[in-house]
C-alpha cells in the first residue's frame, strides 16, 4: 500500500479489525519510511452490476456516488457516517442477491428512499426532492403529506388521540 505522506510502498500492518456488517476490513498501516500511521478500508467490489439510467445509458454500479447522493440528503442531520454506510451496504447487498446484472437506476432510488424514510423523515425528503426533481414548494408540501398520511394510516387503532400538554401532565396539570 502507497504512503499518503511520503508515497513509499514500505508498510506494515498493525491492526485489523472487521466491523460488526463484515462488509469490510479496516487495517491500520505503519509507513517503514516515515513511521506515518493511516488507515485502509478493504471491501468486496460488487461483480459487474450495471445500472441503467433513465435515458438508456448503462454504467457500472458505483457505491460511492450512492453514498454521496444520501451524504447530502443527511446534511447537518444528526446522522453518522455508520448509518449511512449501513444503508448503503444494505442496497449493494440487495443489488448484488439479484439474479440479473443490470438494475434500473428507479429501483435504486426506490430502494435507497425505502430505506432512509426509516433512518430520517427529513433527509427522505431531500433525497426524494432530488430523485424526483421537485419543481416547487409544491412538490414538497405533496410529498410530506403524503408521509404524513402513511404515517397515520400505520398507527395503531385506537392510537388516533394526540396527546396534548394537559393530557401528559394530568387533568390538574400537575406532573405526577
Amino acid at each position: 500500500m502507497r504512503c499518503p505522506k511520503c508515497g513509499m510502498t514500505d508498510d506494515k500492518v498493525i491492526e485489523t479489525r472487521a466491523p460488526r456488517e463484515g462488509d469490510a476490513i479496516r487495517r491500520r498501516r505503519l509507513c517503514l519510511s516515515c513511521n506515518y500511521r493511516f488507515t485502509t478500508y478493504e471491501t468486496i467490489i460488487p461483480a459487474d452490476i450495471y445500472v441503467v439510467k433513465r435515458d438508456g445509458r448503462r454504467e457500472e454500479f458505483q457505491p460511492n456516488k450512492l453514498r454521496d447522493g444520501i451524504r447530502m440528503a443527511c446534511w447537518k442531520r444528526s446522522i453518522d457516517e455508520a448509518t449511512i454506510d449501513s444503508v448503503v451496504a444494505d442496497i449493494t447487498t440487495r443489488l448484488s442477491l439479484l439474479p440479473q446484472n443490470e438494475v434500473e437506476s428507479q429501483y435504486i432510488g426506490e430502494l435507497a428512499m425505502k430505506l432512509l424514510k426509516k433512518v430520517d423523515e427529513v433527509a427522505y425528503v431531500r433525497f426524494a426532492s432530488v430523485y424526483r426533481h421537485f419543481q416547487d414548494a409544491d412538490a414538497f408540501i405533496d410529498e410530506v403529506q403524503s408521509m404524513q398520511a402513511e404515517n397515520k394510516a400505520s398507527e395503531p387503532e385506537g392510537n388516533h388521540s394526540q396527546e396534548t400538554p394537559a393530557n401528559k401532565a394530568g387533568e390538574d396539570g400537575k406532573t405526577a
